[in-house]
């Protein structure tokens, strides 16, 4: 029998959650160490579903989903999301391979029987490619009144088995940028992950971020007090657990770009990236991601890179291998739900007007050439 408890995060399943990713596939947002800085610090107001498997003695955690309640305008319904946070990037519960059958399922009807909580829940970076997305497909087409709605995307994704471009041109610029930078001074790469060297690193990187063009434009972590307390608190949390790292890439001993990692189970997460412009023509982002990438894979823990990236990104540039995902917006209450209409009507604009977005930044705006014309004497 499986059961299923609601309650806002806490520390106190740490071990429980521990023992539950070593049967599951991971996802290190949903964290109980993240979950509650993101509580604490009071950045999200956050429902934690944990799944139990009651013949077991005593009780198994088999499943954890984390939901914020998320209400975007005061005359606007509110609505649960599977991204807990701001700065989460994937939305998938993490369910013992066994019991997922049964905890999705018991998932759902959890939240349709609870009172105080919204029955429309945005599912944004659900890992399309896991066992999960099917089991969940069949439980909402089995619910009367659930209506989902799925666009798709592609994510960079690296394995030790596939991802890693060996070779071609993108691997031969990488190797150029690497002797051009090596020739303007030693260049090293560090990824100390105790948590004090962790904490500085991380102050490290916030300070070249500032710098960058995000802190020009005020969208760096820097720029909003509330942002940087709760990123601070998230990383050292992390940290102290051994599931946060940020690496460095050094040109003399001067950091001039960083790469902040989170790991779960045996996955890393490449969350944050931030370099110094003046080094820009280097490509120190990506040179920095490529040797960390080989770091990982040559030592023992990590056999997969999450890039939290759209497929755009320069990830996409070194990395062969994708992981489609899915954005899903369902209803899990009987019926017809202005608020499902309202949220689906909310998401169908957002998405044109990135896609229209996209498509101005991809456009030419120089000017065809005319040809001059013949002037008779």
């Amino acid at each position: 029998m499986v059961s299923v408890t609601i309650c806002s995060p806490s520390l106190a399943v740490g071990e429980h959650w521990q023992n539950l990713v070593s049967r599951a596939r991971p996802n290190v947002f949903m964290d109980p160490a993240a979950l509650t800085a993101a509580s604490v610090t009071n950045f999200a107001e956050i429902r934690v579903l944990l799944a139990w498997d009651e013949g077991h003695e005593p009780r198994k955690l088999v499943g954890l989903w984390a939901l914020r309640i998320r209400k975007i305008a005061p005359f606007w319904p509110a609505t649960l999301e599977a991204l807990p946070y701001n700065y989460a990037f994937l939305s998938t519960p993490v369910i013992d391979g066994h019991f997922i059958e049964r905890v999705i399922p018991a998932f759902l009807d959890a939240i349709a029987e609870t009172p105080d909580m919204p029955r429309v829940i945005n599912l944004p970076s659900f890992n399309a490619d896991a066992p999960a997305c099917d089991v969940l497909a069949r439980a909402l087409a089995a619910r009367a009144g659930a209506r989902p709605i799925v666009a798709e995307h592609q994510r960079p994704f690296a394995s030790r088995e596939f991802g890693v471009k060996r070779s071609g041109s993108t691997r031969k610029k990488l190797r150029q940028d690497w002797k051009r930078l090596s020739a303007a001074g030693t260049a090293d790469v560090g990824n100390d992950r105790s948590p004090a060297a962790v904490r500085a690193a991380f102050e490290t990187f916030l300070a070249l971020e500032a710098g960058s063009w995000k802190g020009a434009r005020k969208t760096a972590l820097l720029c909003d007090t509330r942002d940087a307390a709760f990123v601070r608190r998230l990383i050292g949390e992390l940290a102290d657990r051994g599931n946060a790292s940020v690496a460095l890439l050094r040109v003399d001993g001067r950091p001039i770009a960083a790469q902040v990692l989170m790991y779960c189970g045996s996955t890393a997460y490449t969350w944050k990236t931030a370099f110094d412009a003046e080094y820009a023509k280097y490509s120190p982002g990506a040179l920095l991601v490529d040797q960390v990438t080989e770091q990982l894979f040559s030592s023992p823990g990590v056999d997969a890179i999450d890039s939290c990236a759209v497929e755009e990104s320069f990830m996409g540039q070194i990395w062969a291998g994708r992981r489609k995902m899915a954005d899903i917006l369902v209803d899990v209450g009987p019926g017809r739900s202005p608020a499902f209409a309202m949220e689906a009507g909310r998401h169908f604009t957002y998405r044109r007007l990135r896609e229209l977005r996209r498509r101005v930044r991809n456009a030419s705006w120089t000017a065809p050439r005319k040809r001059p014309v013949a002037v008779a004497n």
